[in-house]
């Protein structure tokens, strides 16, 4: 097969999955096309709404269009971390003898949907941490790989809320995207009404399986980026952090005044990733800036922490982000 016609199967494929999901929601054409982005780059999304916007339908909307398994954990206060990653029980043989059988947590799942994850502990919460990073799961002495594709998307609502635990820095970071899902215009509560209040509900029907997955994610990393380009991500990372001195260009001074830690290497492999993706999408062999640029947003907000002053004074992160970008000059 010609690098002309699995570019354009990947898009073919990419469209199938989009429009099977738009059959059952209705708007959140960027959240949409984010959460598939992430899938294809092997990233994790977190979702961020207050309830009611759809998020989980989202979610499970996207398990129908694939030929994958499904779970959903609903994170609650009294939730445990062998309730998602399973745990040792004492069985008993025919002659009487115990002996320990590993029962699978719902993670063992191609499609994980954690939903309202900052209402679990810090505990619970980190029984995610190793699966998302290592694709495996250890318990006691052994390690249980997971199969692949593994993807997880979390949802979490915004607002403070008693009995809800902002998640930890280390793992906020694993997650390729964190996408805010924004309330519906006027034209899109009219079409989520039809759809939901008349006749049957529309439902998605699998198009995509783990191969293509895998084989879509394969075609992604053989996508070049030029040296400039890439330059650009790393600047763009480079000026969240401002403790360093050294860099060759100055500091924006919303990074100086507000943020405390900047964002991790991973935040400058989500900007390549996702812009390679991008890049195949619109047909082209090779990463644009604009490519970096457009995912600036989903790829680091989650990962700037804001200090004292950012916080008191209610700095949107994005904010930030948008000065940082129009700040750094491409090579």
């Amino acid at each position: 097969m010609t690098v002309e016609s699995e570019v354009q199967e990947f898009r073919e494929r990419f469209r199938l999955v989009r429009e099977e999901v738009g059959k059952v929601i209705v708007g959140q054409e960027e959240v949409l096309a984010g959460v598939i982005t992430a899938l294809l780059a092997d990233g994790h999304v977190l979702l961020e709404g207050v309830p009611g916007l759809g998020k989980t339908m989202l979610v499970r909307s996207l398990a129908d269009a694939l030929h994958l398994g499904f779970s959903r954990i609903q994170f609650t206060p009294d939730l445990m971390p062998a309730d998602i990653v399973g745990t040792n029980l004492v069985m008993e043989d025919e002659r009487g003898g115990r002996y320990f059988e590993f029962q699978k947590g719902p993670i063992f799942a191609n499609v994980l949907l954690a939903d309202e994850i900052n209402r679990a502990t810090p505990k619970t919460q980190s029984a995610l941490l190793e699966a998302m990073q290592e694709h495996s799961v250890t318990v006691g002495k052994t390690t249980y790989p997971l199969d692949a594709p593994f993807f997880v998307l979390a949802t979490q609502n915004p607002i403070e809320m008693e009995g809800t635990y902002p998640l930890p820095e280390a793992q906020l970071d694993r997650f390729l995207f964190k996408l805010k899902v924004s309330y519906p215009n006027v034209e899109e509560m009219h079409g989520i009404l039809d759809r939901t209040t008349a006749g049957e509900t529309p439902v998605a029907r699998p198009v995509l399986g783990a191969d293509e997955i895998l084989s879509m994610r394969k075609l992604l990393r053989e996508v070049p980026i030029a040296r400039h380009v890439q330059a650009l991500a790393v600047n763009i990372v480079m000026a969240t952090h401002p403790q360093d001195d050294a860099l060759p260009f100055e500091l924006p001074e919303m990074t100086r005044r507000y943020i405390r830690y900047g964002a991790s290497p991973r935040a400058a492999q989500t900007l390549v990733i996702a812009g390679k993706t991008r890049a195949i999408l619109e047909g082209r062999y090779s990463v644009s800036s604009n490519d970096i640029r457009d995912f600036a947003r989903p790829a680091l907000r989650h990962r700037i922490i804001l200090n004292f002053e950012g916080e008191a004074e209610g700095i949107d992160v994005d904010t930030i982000i948008d000065q940082i970008v129009g700040s750094v000059a491409e090579e």
